[in-house]
């Protein structure tokens, strides 16, 4: 499992992006991959921690959990 930080998240649109912690390029994330219960969302610089999978324009976040 990889970690970072939440860059940006639009909770009207259902995505953002993950800066990964090791340095290596953002990393896509729908609200799809939250796995919370209710509403899915992320806070700008929420700690994370997620799997990478290749998304149809690159690198994107799956299992995203957040870090409290």
């Amino acid at each position: 499992m990889a970690t970072g930080t939440v860059k940006w998240f639009n909770s009207e649109k259902g995505f953002g992006f993950i800066a990964p912690d090791d340095g290596s390029a953002d990393v896509f994330a729908h609200y799809s991959a939250i796995n919370s219960g209710g509403y899915r969302s992320l806070d700008e610089n929420d700690k994370v921690e997620y799997e990478t999978q290749q998304g149809p324009k690159g690198p994107q976040a799956a299992n995203i959990t957040v870090l409290r």
